[in-house]
């Protein structure tokens, strides 16, 4: 019994290891607002439907409750941080009767937020906080390598509020300034969901000026995981509220970046990024290691399929992943390249490979941003949690559910999904992105296959390659790694404007 336990112990930890997509941030020092004491979550009663911009203050949370979430409330303060031409707001999603809470930013769009849609924004990790995506990527201002004081950002004209109000959302609990009283947090991506939809619901119930507004899900590496199931359940759930005859969330797409969906053709991937010539015009990887790689990929990918997709088992599931990994990945992560882009090295803190992170984390450990935001997480800030990331790889969530059937749920039921990939991201490189979404089963699959690849550009340059039927939409964006807003910004922001627009890329 023993030697058993300590295997599956061994294979977790070294799922862990590979566990996180990216991403990490730390915050700490006291609270705006102290955590309500246990066993005295008393929500007010439903504020009043009206202007967002008339109920929230700055110096303290206006808390807003829904009589079908009796143990979620939402806070929220007005804020004058990054983005001084639009009505800015943070605060916290309250859940479990106020023992934890999961942090957001809200930017009112610079366009018209009186009609444009509205987009939730997340990381991945499974871990990682929205705050990297908002100061690295699409926010309305990135982090300024040369200044970490309290107004340490610089305007971003490429943000994508500039055609959306855009959440950013650290989930789960315990992820950037999310905590919980007691420690706890969520350990799959299905109980995930939950919380996500209890804070959009509140939301949307509250204020008429966004009630019925368009919805998009959006986000990145692990998002390839999230949103789909987000996305479906909130679905799932707007069908029992039709049955009720109560409001639905209008959830119109999906849009994933780089993302990690089908787990089974990750590995190929990295073999044509690596071995091949799908993201460079000369293969980086040494002769004798591709053969190896090439001799492994059979293996690797029955393995897979046998124990994680056709008979999920946890142990052989792992175990499968581990030699996947030690066959396709030792010989990148020995090269000192940058995981989320091969065209760089790795830089910075840890794996995460950017000089930003630590400049992020710095600065939202920073005692007067803290105030700012009305932060009032115990911990320091990170830009990914530990604890999370080894809760989410006790349970396998990566391996457990394949994401695509979610996507392709969707695509059956009305929802549009956009797959945007960065060529140089080697993580959750745009090879395998392209696999999965090409032996998705949907209704629309053949007339899918059947279309032409062709480019798409920005201002006259460029962009990538797209193909489009029905609602599923795939594109590449040539020359960006992992994070395509933060490699290129010009091109993300013309893609979502066009995809929001319902406009061809």
């Amino acid at each position: 019994m023993f030697p058993a336990i300590l295997a599956v112990a061994l294979l977790l930890s070294r799922a862990l290891a590979s566990s996180q997509v990216l991403f990490e941030a730390a915050t700490g020092l006291a609270g705006v607002v102290n955590p309500l004491p246990v066993g005295t979550y008393n929500p007010p009663g439903n504020v009043t439907t009206r202007a967002l911009s008339s109920i929230a203050s700055r110096d303290e949370f206006t808390s807003l409750a829904h009589p079908r979430f009796p143990g979620h409330r939402v806070r929220l303060k007005k804020s004058d941080f990054c983005d001084p031409t639009v009505n800015v707001y943070t605060g916290y999603l309250d859940v479990d009767y106020g023992a934890k809470h999961m942090f957001f930013y809200f930017f009112e769009s610079r366009r018209d937020p009186s009609t444009d849609d509205v987009m939730m924004w997340i990381n991945g990790g499974p871990g990682c906080s929205s705050s990297m995506g908002l100061l690295m990527e699409l926010g309305p201002c990135n982090i300024d390598m040369g200044n970490t004081s309290s107004n340490g950002t610089l305007w971003n004209p490429y943000s994508w509020n500039a055609e959306a109000n855009i959440f950013f959302l650290d989930q789960p609990v315990g992820v950037g300034f999310s905590y919980a009283d007691f420690g706890e947090t969520v350990e799959t991506t299905e109980d995930a969901a939950k919380n996500v939809h209890a804070f959009l619901t509140i939301f949307f119930e509250t204020f008429d000026e966004f009630k019925g507004r368009s919805l998009h899900l959006a986000g990145e590496s692990y998002g390839g995981r999230y949103l789909p199931t987000f996305a479906s359940y909130v679905y799932d759930q707007n069908q029992i509220a039709k049955e009720e005859g109560r409001d639905i969330l209008n959830l119109r797409s999906v849009l994933i970046g780089n993302g990690i969906t089908d787990i089974s053709t990750l590995y190929a991937g990295r073999y044509e990024v690596e071995c091949g010539t799908a993201s460079l015009d000369v293969p980086f990887q040494k002769i004798s290691t591709c053969v190896r790689m090439k001799m492994a990929l059979p293996r690797c990918h029955k393995a897979m399929q046998e124990s994680c997709v056709d008979r999920f088992d946890a142990i052989d599931c792992q175990a499968a992943v581990n030699f996947c990994d030690s066959e396709l990945s030792t010989a990148y992560h020995a090269s000192g390249r940058n995981v989320y882009d091969i065209s760089k090295d790795c830089l910075g803190d840890g794996d995460l490979c950017y000089l930003e992170t630590a400049v992020i984390r710095d600065y939202l450990n920073s005692p007067s941003l803290r105030s700012l935001l009305g932060v009032e997480s115990p911990t320091n800030f990170t830009a990914c949690s530990s604890s999370v990331g080894r809760a989410f790889a006790s349970h396998l969530d990566k391996y457990a559910v394949p994401a695509q059937y979610y996507v392709a749920g969707l695509l059956e039921r009305g929802v549009r999904v956009l797959i945007y990939a960065g060529t140089y991201d080697w993580q959750c490189n745009w090879v395998a992105n392209k696999l999965w979404v090409d032996k998705l089963e949907w209704t629309g699959a053949s007339s899918y296959a059947s279309t032409e690849w062709r480019g798409w550009d920005v201002d006259g340059n460029e962009a990538g390659e797209t193909k489009s039927a029905g609602l599923l939409t795939f594109a590449t964006v040539r020359g960006a790694g992992h994070m395509v807003p933060h490699d290129k910004p010009a091109e993300a922001q013309a893609m979502v404007s066009r995809w929001l627009a319902e406009t061809p890329l």
